[in-house]
């Protein structure tokens, strides 16, 4: 499988060009890197781009979609029906969670992981002969080896997606969408996330500090501070992908949140 990134200097966020291999269809996931080395990476590999796959529709992952299509006039661009809804100024399809792509040899099947917005998508991308079909398969109707995942802002290298950002949904549904959707996925595949750098499953569900406290193995902590002005405990103080903090609190009402690290002071 072939994966070209590029990564915009000041939002961090990614860009990338997906194929099975050299000389055959290709597609992108998501359009907030500058995209010139990836028309030029095309080019040089002989790839033809039919999609752009957007995770969700903030800007930092949506802005450069118009010079895609200046490149590719037909290319498709889709996106998750709830985040179509407020996405501006850009035109897109719809796709969904349980709708398997077949783009140049590779399968992609979007998973529904919200949090950090309401339709937020990971795009699971494996060949055909690498995914294990049956009664205990792992999401998306996979189990295999070989896979990569573009998980947007849900999950990156080290840290996990915020729950303030314009269309987030909760707490909850974060933790859901990695715990039970994204960890379930075999150890070796491969994470693209929408920020920063890569990982992998098996190197996040041992390392990443949001998720060892959600497996048990490290306590919560319990020093009292104040988040976004309000009082609360700062259960997690944890490192994010642009080298500062991101923040797991619990409110005085039991609820919980993350938040970034900059909104934290401690008592």
């Amino acid at each position: 499988m072939i994966v070209e990134r590029s990564m915009h200097h000041q939002f961090l966020s990614n860009t990338y060009l997906v194929a099975a291999g050299e000389g055959g269809d290709a597609f992108f996931v998501d359009a907030g890197g500058p995209v010139e080395p990836l028309i030029d990476a095309a080019q040089r590999l002989d790839l033809h781009p039919s999609h752009v796959l957007l995770t969700h529709h903030h800007f930092d992952h949506v802005c450069e979609t118009g010079a895609l299509r200046e490149r590719w006039p037909s290319i498709e661009v889709l996106i998750q029906p709830l985040e179509r809804e407020m996405l501006a100024e850009v035109e897109a399809g719809e796709v969904d969670a349980g709708c398997t792509l077949s783009i140049g040899g590779l399968e992609v099947r979007p998973l529904h992981t919200p949090g950090h917005t309401a339709g937020m998508l990971s795009f699971l991308v494996s060949s055909p002969d690498g995914a294990s079909r049956g009664p205990n398969v792992g999401p998306g109707g996979f189990s295999g080896q070989g896979a990569a995942v573009f998980t947007g802002d849900t999950l990156f290298k080290g840290s996990v997606g915020g729950v303030r950002a314009p269309g987030h949904t909760t707490y909850m549904d974060l933790r859901d969408s990695i715990m039970g959707t994204l960890m379930e996925l075999p150890p070796d595949t491969v994470i693209h996330p929408g920020h920063a750098d890569a990982t992998t499953v098996g190197q996040e569900w041992e390392g990443n500090g949001f998720i060892r406290i959600w497996r048990g193995l490290d306590p919560e902590g319990a020093r009292q501070c104040t988040a976004m002005g309000q009082p609360a405990r700062l259960i997690l103080l944890g490192q994010d992908y642009d080298g500062g903090r991101k923040a797991w609190v619990r409110w005085a009402d039991g609820s919980d949140d993350i938040v970034p690290g900059s909104q934290v002071q401690l008592g």
